[in-house]
């Protein structure tokens, strides 16, 4: 039978900075899906990538001296090189500075242009750089970015548009007729209530206030804007051309999802569509708008300091355990949370507890009782029905939730099944079989029947835990694993097992947190080493090098095994950050809320025991027992510059 061809994307991630964790979720929740697809005998081709062009990266490759092109091929190797190392089995990874994607987007805008659907005219109003995004004064959010709550700036100039409203009542008539195009739920209520029934306004679809882009090929001193630009590799990535598309484009289009985060589904659930109308393409199949991964319960944001990277959690957790914390934690349609304290005890309970000692003990036993050797003796009795009952169920439960991407949800049913192993280990008490040389076709069975399940834990395992299922397969001697050998409990052969390896050591909490800290203390000593020593007299020009502004500080709580560290939100007048500050000894927190202090604002973050900092406030030394922080007048601003 013919493979049921499958495409499946997620966005291209935004070559500016390194990716977070949070960031990371959604390659590691693709590629599960994906992983799915191809365990149920789908022929999948999973694209990701890159978006590459922009003012934001033109601004960044200003300060950092090099050129925009050098900057986006460092960022664009580090993307790629933590999607490799959290094993993501992606098909093609996309460049928007790749030659063909360019000239396809080039003859995209101007098919567009030709037909009437973007036009000539003149852009004025409110412009956010982080965002890429255009806004009316009545859009602001207290004179702000309405998304990111940064500041925008007044923007004039000529610029092509795309006749959004041209295709609205088409749009809006789509999704009231596929009622799975747009999920969950609650994501397609709001694009229709916010932005569709309100009234679309035309889309600037050009910029001619930087150079980092790709020209209008007919009227160059444009170049084209972000939407066309990104959006489109969707499809240049698997050889679209309006002058004539390649036979893989014309296999695998439309996608059968595009995997994104909430934060960006007005560009993928109202533009895109309206961009495959007019170059009279099909819609995806489904787009599916992911929660955030919060720090606690905060966006993950470099200026508020609450920043984790994938690569450094990988260190510590190992690469599955940071996939199985983020494909479990993360909810079908609400926010996710991650910090230190859950990831060890998620690690410790569910994978080197439940998961990792099932298949340990149970190997181990295998060993000690009969020298490794597997068989199924047939000795059943009315507890083994149900295990293999367990078994079959979960297969089916599992299938089920991943067809409509609850990853979460599904890897509870896996885990379910681990739980009802171990209770079965409990239910017939192997060692105590083990002392009557009578029982032993039974106790071989038990053996049997444990190895069994395993077997279907590591077969299920293999999408969201690649590298744990392979080493379940090897202790057990059997790669026999496929979806189809599922169908019935007993597919394990006669033969032999292999070493007990544990499979998760246990984390040690205290020990965890006592090495942090030190690695922190290790690094700021470092620093110290490095700096000269003493002050030396510096010119006017250095000192206006240090930014410091007025903050007032929002919240105040002491940090888990710091004593001396308190954690600071700061209202800077610029959407706030985190500050971590050794005052804890001086200070209680209730006595810090509200005032008003002095804030070193362009201080590079640091983190302090795994804590991020963004900033510095200012403090005096009065003697060596003593210190007071520098509080300034309360009718002083937020955000005020103090020169």
């Amino acid at each position: 039978m013919e493979q049921k061809n499958y495409y499946i994307t997620t966005a291209i991630a935004y070559a500016s900075r390194k990716p977070h964790t949070g960031n990371t979720y959604e390659i590691v929740l693709t590629d599960a899906i994906a992983r799915f697809k191809r365990f149920e005998g789908q022929n999948v081709f999973f694209q990701t990538g890159t978006d590459e062009h922009g003012q934001k990266i033109e601004e960044i490759a200003k300060e950092q001296g090099i050129t925009p092109k050098q900057s986006v091929d460092n960022v664009a190797a580090e993307i790629k090189r933590l999607w490799d190392l959290m094993n993501c089995s992606y098909d093609k990874f996309i460049r928007t500075t790749d030659g063909y994607h360019e000239k396809v987007v080039q003859k995209i805008f101007k098919k567009l242009y030709d037909q009437g659907d973007i036009y000539k005219s003149e852009y004025e109003g409110w412009y956010c750089t982080p965002c890429e995004s255009f806004w009316t004064e009545t859009q602001l959010k207290d004179g702000c970015c309405p998304d990111c709550g940064r500041p925008v700036k007044k923007t004039k100039e000529e610029a092509y548009f795309f006749r959004m409203s041209k295709y609205q009542d088409r749009l809006m008539q789509y999704i009231d007729e596929h009622p799975d195009f747009i999920q969950p739920e609650s994501r397609k209520r709001e694009m229709v209530n916010n932005f569709l029934k309100p009234g679309l306004q035309d889309l600037c679809v050009s910029r001619t206030s930087f150079t980092w882009g790709i020209p209008v090929d007919f009227d160059p001193k444009h170049v084209i804007y972000v939407w066309i630009d990104a959006l489109t590799n969707y499809i240049t990535g698997i050889g679209y051309d309006p002058d004539g598309s390649s036979e893989q484009f014309e296999k695998l289009w439309p996608a059968d999802a595009h995997i994104i985060g909430k934060d960006i589904l007005r560009f993928h659930t109202i533009y895109w569509p309206i961009m495959l109308m007019a170059l009279d393409l099909p819609l995806p199949k489904k787009i599916f708008g992911h929660p955030w991964l919060l720090f606690g319960t905060d966006k993950m944001s470099k200026s508020k300091g609450n920043v984790l990277y994938a690569d450094e959690l990988v260190e510590q957790f190992g690469v599955d355990g940071v996939r199985y914390y983020l494909l479990k934690e993360m909810p079908f349609a609400q926010d996710g949370s991650i910090t230190y304290d859950t990831l060890i005890s998620r690690y410790n309970s569910d994978l080197a507890n439940t998961l990792g000692n099932l298949v340990n003990r149970t190997v181990a036993m295998s060993n000690k009782y009969f020298g490794g050797a597997v068989e199924n003796k047939g000795v059943c009795e009315p507890v083994d029905e149900e295990l293999k009952t367990a078994c079959l169920d979960c297969v089916q439960e599992v299938k089920r939730l991943m067809a409509d991407f609850r990853i979460s949800d599904a890897l509870e049913a896996i885990l379910s099944l681990a739980r009802r192993s171990n209770k079965y280990i409990d239910e017939t008490m192997p060692w105590a079989l083990a002392k009557d040389p009578e029982k032993a076709d039974r106790l071989q069975t038990v053996l049997y029947h444990l190895l069994e399940s395993i077997r279907f834990l590591a077969a299920l395992l293999s999408s969201f835990l690649p590298e744990t299922a392979a080493k379940i397969e090897d202790q057990i001697c059997c790669h026999d694993t496929a979806l189809d050998t599922l169908s019935s409990f007993g597919g394990l052969k006669a033969g032999k097992v292999g070493e007990a390896k544990p499979l998760f050591a246990r984390i040690d909490e205290k020990k965890f947190y006592e090495e942090l800290e030190a690695k922190q203390k290790a690094a700021e000593a470092q620093k110290e080493a490095e700096a000269p020593a003493g002050l030396a007299p510096i010119s006017i020009d250095l000192l206006d090098q240090v930014e410091l502004i007025a903050a007032k500080i929002k919240t105040c709580e002491p940090i888990k095994k710091a004593k001396k560290l308190l954690k600071l939100t700061l209202d800077d007048g610029r959407g706030g950050r985190q500050v971590v500050s050794g005052i804890a000894n001086y200070y209680k927190p209730e006595e810090l809320i509200g005032k008003t202090v002095v804030l070193v604002a362009n201080l590079k973050p640091a983190k302090l025991c795994g804590v991020e900092s963004c900033g510095m406030i200012l403090a005096a030394d009065c003697s060596e027992s003593e210190i007071k922080v520098l509080f300034l007048d309360d009718s002083i601003p937020a955000g005020a510059t103090i020169r």
